[in-house]
């Protein structure tokens, strides 16, 4: 089986987290992604630790798990985009490749001769994708934009953490980048969309994407509420504001969550509590009644479930046909069984590794007719700057080494 996207390549000029994201499952899909990097210390998620990968002697390498965590499967070539021949450099690899991917500042690049419309020029069927925090346009277009506060600004902190008036209320951050990582696969769509385009055309273009507009984006159902409803939602905690019963209950050993999406897993659920008259209860039968009475059903729900422990439930209710989990730990989450049927854990190889391989949370696509290959863990600053540059440009070992001595790699 091939990968569905041998053959295209990649030029990566992106850092951090969203721009990485896209490009790693770009270039686990089979691109051959070419991640440049400042020659002065790299990708800023290389220092981001603890932890580092540690060497054969225990010792903290400069590979970060953050690091790591978005960058497999690419090759590093290390430019100094503000040497003239650094930026040539840059120019020459752009006419060779499909798909651009960079998340400087609004108009940072073309002000180095490399914006979309400067390659584009060089290569009229490139695809330029821009990521930043705003977008290219708008007010706040200028400034910078970082995972935590366009939480804040797009409304997730909002409707995150507990109720107000209950203890620890208030908004809270969730516990991932998550406007980073939405916004590496919606770019990752686009790219996709638009090489499809190009395929049709023959053209390429240049894609705008934000954060904030992503986020804004996958606001989904909390949106439609407020539209439809026209009430602003509100912090919940751990129920759900259309379902009930769907949330965490106590058991006798700890606790489960309990997810009943329709009337029928309810009726389900009373038989499984011993209770099968709350399904005809005028409060609990359809979703709408189950939600404006939630409280008492929750009461009721809570007292029945602790008779029993965990074990109980998690079995029982799956078996008989009700939705029903943990609350796994990330050390649980990859001991699920489930989990490991999937492969969702995968080794990479990796140089500095005593083992030979790291361990890398598996790309979750799963295609019947092509492959996710797991050629390469996250590069070495630098690893491929002669391997590239000489395949890819073919400069040869006395060209390379004068533009090192230069300070254009």
């Amino acid at each position: 089986m091939s990968a569905p996207l041998d053959g295209i390549r990649v030029l990566d000029l992106s850092r951090i987290l969203a721009g990485p994201w896209c490009t790693q499952m770009l270039a686990d899909f089979g691109a051959d992604v070419i991640k440049i990097e400042n020659p002065d210390g790299g990708d800023d998620t290389r220092s981001w630790g603890p932890p580092f990968l540690k060497d054969k002697d225990g010792n903290d390498t400069r590979e970060a798990a953050y690091y790591m965590s978005a960058n497999r499967n690419k090759r590093s070539v290390t430019v100094n985009l503000r040497s003239e021949e650094g930026k040539e450099v840059i120019r020459e690899l752009a006419k060779t490749a499909d798909v651009v991917v960079e998340n400087f500042k609004v108009g940072g690049l073309a002000k180095l001769g490399l914006g979309p419309d400067d390659l584009m020029a060089l290569n009229p069927r490139l695809i330029y994708c821009s990521i930043t925090g705003f977008g290219q346009t708008g007010p706040k277009a200028p400034e910078p934009g970082y995972d935590y506060l366009i939480q804040g600004l797009g409304g997730i902190m909002s409707i995150t953490g507990n109720p107000d008036g209950t203890p620890g209320a208030g908004p809270q951050r969730v516990g991932l980048a998550i406007c980073d990582l939405t916004t590496g696969m919606y770019s990752t769509i686009a790219i996709l969309a638009a090489l499809q385009h190009r395929e049709r055309t023959g053209r390429g273009q240049h894609i705008d994407m934000a954060l904030l507009d992503v986020h804004v984006g996958w606001l989904a159902n909390q949106a439609m509420n407020y539209f439809i409803g026209g009430k602003v939602p509100e912090r919940t905690g751990a129920w759900h504001p259309n379902l009930s019963p769907y949330q965490p209950f106590p058991c006798a050993d700890g606790e489960v969550i309990v997810a009943c999406g329709n009337d029928r897993q309810f009726k389900i659920l009373t038989r499984e509590l011993g209770v099968p008259e709350l399904a005809d209860d005028p409060r609990f039968v359809t979703v709408p009644d189950r939600n404006a009475n939630r409280e008492a059903l929750a009461e009721i729900i809570s007292d029945r479930m602790r008779l029993k422990p965990r074990e109980h439930w998690l079995t029982r209710l799956p078996e008989a046909g009700v939705p029903c989990s943990g609350l796994n730990t990330i050390d649980k989450t990859f001991e699920e069984p489930q989990v490991i049927a999937r492969g969702m854990k995968v080794e990479v190889p990796h140089p500095l590794s005593p083992t030979g391989t790291v361990p890398n949370v598996a790309n979750p696509i799963k295609f019947s007719d092509s492959k996710i290959a797991y050629r390469r863990a996250a590069p070495m600053l630098g690893e491929h700057t002669d391997e590239v540059l000489s395949e890819v440009l073919g400069l040869d070992a006395a060209r390379i080494a004068a533009l090192k001595e230069t300070g254009a790699l």
